[in-house]
């Protein structure tokens, strides 16, 4: 076998000189350096890595797959068989997926290499959020699931035994009203019942109220679902006071943290719930917060047995590609990559303020004040009924993609309460976005904004 820290010895009584040898050794040292560094400390590297060495990585532990075995005879149902090789660079070569039937982190008897990838993965996951805000976690793992799905598998762990007649009726969530359907439909999936706490206007944010949630309760709720990340009006939750809450009446207590990672403020709510009461699960878009692809998240807990307890949940073997989008996330932008994007994120939603302060002065508008790290709302109370609808087609029909229009007249779905006053608009600073972004958006705001109203 190779060992490529010592490539050159191989060489040594050949025709090219020892000093070439050397000098070619160190340069494919640096090139392995990072490699070996992850593997023994299985932490997020402080530098990005580059292309190269991150498929490398993923090329040289694929091809441990049983896959690969040119020399295997395969009987099996399932041996990741695949139809063109256009397959494996889809899933990054990771054929085989990840864990076993019905045990979502198991090693993988066809896929050690894979099985490997993984575990890092995991570690990773960890590793990210306890640098970036959550250091009270103990385990986290990635999921080949979007946010509300993950809220499924999360429930369905964690819930009662319904199997227990003492437990049958055991099924309600407490929810603080958030007017997604993603959640709703997570706690339908798995038969549970929600109890919709509404939410409440305090000037233009809309809350729900501690006490308000705690009257809800009664003896057939089993948990209680909290949100960071939402679009405004809606404000982050009292999150504190509801672990305090969910301790004091044993209820299962899950964190939606959407897109939250990005923000200092909303992590700070995370980790002072953690210490404060119970915290069972938190839950974390990878594409939001880590720039992959669409279906992934990462499912942290303060407790290592709930995390293997979830893991236990997944029914069947899973994709490895939405971990493998997350892996390379990771080690491609390292802890200063991510900083870097963290402050830029910061920079883009004083630029986005500040823009929509000048467009809301010039239309005789003005900026909802609401608590979001991210968003910004702008009022559309000027315009007509019809012009509020024209409004979203209009950015559309522009090229700007992410705005979202709101008109109370029309429905209050996505407003988290029954009565808002008043029509909007939500723009949104996010990681990953450019100044350039949030400049060519407003000005195309303000082109629109002109078109509908000239009609």
């Amino acid at each position: 076998m190779v060992d490529f820290n010592k490539i050159s010895e191989f060489f040594e009584n050949s025709s090219i000189p020892q000093n070439m040898l050397n000098r070619g050794q160190i340069v494919l040292d640096n090139f392995l350096k990072p490699i070996k560094i992850l593997f023994e400390q299985k932490s997020v590297p402080k530098e990005p890595w580059s292309d190269e060495q991150i498929e490398f990585l993923l090329q040289i532990l694929s091809n441990m797959d049983t896959d690969k075995d040119d020399r295997a005879a395969k009987v099996g149902e399932r041996e990741a068989r695949i139809a063109s090789k256009l397959q494996l660079k889809t899933s990054g070569g990771f054929c085989h997926g990840v864990g076993r039937s019905g045990f979502l982190t198991a090693p993988q008897p066809k896929a050690p290499g894979g099985s490997i990838m993984y575990e890092i993965s995991n570690f990773l996951a960890r590793n990210f959020l306890k640098n970036f805000g959550l250091p009270n976690i103990k385990k986290a793992i990635v999921v080949p699931l979007c946010t509300g799905m993950s809220l499924a598998l999360c429930l369905g762990a964690l819930k009662p035994d319904w199997n227990d007649n003492k437990f049958i009726n055991k099924r309600k969530v407490i929810l603080p009203r958030i007017d997604h359907q993603s959640i709703l439909k997570a706690i339908d999936l798995i038969g549970c019942n929600v109890k919709v706490v509404n939410g409440k206007i305090f000037g233009d944010a809309v809350r729900v109220p501690i006490e308000d949630i705690k009257s809800n309760l009664d003896e057939n709720c089993f948990a209680i679902i909290s949100i960071t990340s939402f679009f405004p009006p809606r404000e982050h939750d009292n999150i504190k006071e509801i672990s305090k809450f969910a301790k004091e009446h044993d209820l299962v207590h899950i964190i939606i943290n959407a897109y939250g990672v990005q923000s200092i403020e909303w992590m700070k709510l995370i980790r002072t719930a953690i210490d404060a009461g119970r915290v069972d699960a938190i839950i974390q878009s990878t594409d939001k917060n880590f720039l992959t692809p669409v279906g992934g998240a990462i499912i942290a807990s303060p407790h290592d047995e709930l995390i293997t307890k979830i893991s236990h949940t997944y029914a069947g073997r899973a994709s490895a590609t939405p971990i493998v989008n997350f892996l390379i996330s990771t080690l491609s932008l390292g802890l200063t990559g991510y900083q870097t994007l963290l402050e830029e994120q910061k920079k883009n939603r004083k630029l986005l303020e500040k823009r929509l302060v000048e467009i809301a002065k010039k239309i005789n508008e003005r900026i909802l004040e609401i608590y979001n790290p991210v968003a910004v709302a702008l009022s559309l109370e000027k315009l007509k009924k019809e012009q509020i609808s024209e409004l979203g087609g209009a950015l559309y029909n522009l090229r700007v993609t992410g705005p979202r229009v709101y008109n109370q007249e029309d429905k209050n779905f996505g407003m988290c309460c029954d009565n808002y006053p008043i029509p909007y608009i939500v723009m949104n600073a996010s990681i990953g976005a450019k100044s350039t972004d949030i400049i060519t958006a407003i000005e195309r705001f303000e082109k629109a904004y002109e078109q509908i109203i000239k009609k």
